[in-house]
């Protein structure tokens, strides 16, 4: 009974300690329970969920994408610029996701043809892409009152949800089946988990990886047009902050469901904790800084939980 206790505590502890966070501020934070606060919230972690998603997958193959921010940025500059331009919608969705896979797809081919640590070849690229955003915008950003067709993918509503939050739920149910129920998704783990046993089994673990840091960039791309419907803007910066919020999410994700294993529904669930701890924060009056310190706090923990892990993603050892 003991041992079934600890199990159940080592698998499920984190996420009773979020519905513990819901809990107190449900009781705390005036409002915090209304119905319109509720969607914020779950408007406010839609990105950070998908982009989580993203980083999981590349997680899931061992290889560390730290580029995923800039690239996204990027991509939100590339859709944004066309769509000011007047380019057709669907060449600025376009833009967007290839311009995402593509830094994705490069990242895993720098990582397995010529065999630089995901750690670095990730930095690299952060660096190209945030310095592309820039000579593409010259340091300024696209506004303006752009067509309502575009707009609504970021800001219209399905059966009084945000739009946003049924993008995010369809993502992380089409990743978890991809990760539960396929053989690319078995083959990812096979990978992350035991490449040369993988490769020796007949996984080709090369393609694996690379198609597991492609998947974090284009997830990135496809994020970058949300963001820039949602905004009607795209700046070089635009999502500069979901860098630190999403590898928290995803390492928090690891300390539950599958502990030390990067996973889907550990992700979601870790984005869900960070937007209560966010908006609950803000309702109480906490002081701004106060958000990140929190997430500091998150990040160690579960840093310190999942090392092993995180330091094979990085260094490929």
């Amino acid at each position: 009974m003991v041992k079934r206790l600890k199990s159940l505590i080592g698998r499920y502890g984190t996420a009773l300690g979020g519905l513990g966070v819901f809990v107190f501020f449900s009781l705390a934070a005036e409002n915090f329970l209304s119905a319109g606060n509720l969607l914020t919230v779950l408007k406010q972690i839609s990105y950070l969920t998908i982009l989580a998603v993203g980083f999981s997958f590349a997680l899931t193959t061992s290889e560390l994408d730290l580029s995923f921010a800039n690239v996204c940025s990027l991509a939100t500059v590339v859709t944004g610029g066309l769509i000011h331009y007047n380019h057709p919608i669907w060449m600025a969705i376009l833009g967007g996701l290839l311009t995402g896979g593509a830094a994705g797809l490069l990242n895993g081919l720098v990582v397995t043809r010529l065999k630089v640590p995901s750690l670095i070849a990730t930095l690299g690229m952060a660096s190209i892409a945030n310095g592309a955003a820039f000579w593409i915008t010259e340091g300024v950003a696209y506004v303006g009152r752009w067509p309502r067709a575009f707009v609504l993918l970021g800001r219209g509503q399905v059966l009084g949800l945000p739009i946003l939050a049924v993008w995010m739920i369809l993502v992380s149910a089409v990743a978890l089946f991809v990760m539960k129920q396929t053989r690319l998704g078995i083959h990812m783990v096979f990978t992350g988990e035991a490449d040369e046993a993988a490769r020796l089994g007949g996984i080709p673990v090369k393609r694996i990886k690379v198609l597991g840091l492609s998947l974090s960039g284009l997830l990135a791309g496809f994020t970058a047009v949300l963001l820039a419907a949602s905004l009607s803007s795209a700046a070089p910066t635009s999502a500069g902050d979901f860098m630190l919020t999403t590898m928290a999410a995803v390492l928090l994700g690891m300390t539950m469901i599958e502990p030390g294993r990067p996973n889907i529904l550990g992700s979601f669930i870790g984005a869900l904790t960070i937007g209560i701890l966010s908006n609950g924060l803000v309702l109480i009056g906490a002081p701004y800084y106060a958000q990140d310190i929190v997430l500091g706090i998150i990040i160690v923990a579960s840093v310190s939980l999942s090392a092993s892990t995180i330091t094979k993603a990085a260094f490929n050892v």
